[in-house]
């Protein structure tokens, strides 16, 4: 298995995890299934977040010139 796994986009992964939700609220869901499918969706919660941390660093913000700028961390949001 030398082929890499692709990594699904964040609309990808979001799907999944409702599919993952919806099969979560089967109350004939088996404990272990269950258990399998909540490690499924943390580990893709965490791919999610992984993500938008991407995505958040490339935000540009118009600053008060007009000029675009790069968002940075810790400034005041309104």
């Amino acid at each position: 298995m030398s082929e890499e796994k692709k990594e699904l986009t964040l609309e990808e992964n979001f799907a999944r995890l409702e599919e993952i939700i919806g099969r979560l609220e089967d109350e004939e869901l088996p404990l272990e299934e269950a258990f399998q499918a909540y490690t499924e969706g943390m580990l893709l919660l965490g791919q999610c977040n992984e993500q938008i941390d991407r995505v958040e660093k490339q935000v540009l913000k118009l600053g008060m010139d007009g000029q675009l700028e790069e968002f940075e961390d810790g400034e005041d949001r309104v």
